[in-house]
């Protein structure tokens, strides 16, 4: 849900993290307005129920798929090599 989330505030998630790199040691002060954006982006994902039933739907499918197969998600999604 939360990677979900911040693909979704994309654009909020590079402000905060080019905020940060440009500000180093003084982005707790320099970077609040940025870090206040991200936050209140997630936050509104986290709180909607859609976005939550979407999550917890795909989180059962792929569940479903590992009890079938007795493999992870992250496994099933690497590529297999070419040259067998």
């Amino acid at each position: 849900m939360r990677e979900k989330a911040k693909e979704r505030c994309s654009e909020q998630v590079q402000d905060f993290t080019k905020c940060c790199k440009e500000s180093r040691l003084l982005m707790v002060e320099k970077c609040r307005k940025e870090n206040s954006a991200l936050k209140e982006c997630l936050t509104a994902y986290y709180k909607d129920p859609a976005f939550y039933e979407e999550c917890k739907m795909e989180y059962l499918k792929e569940r479903e798929e590992f009890r079938k197969t007795g493999v992870p998600a992250k496994k099933r999604l690497q590529k297999l090599p070419t040259n067998m």
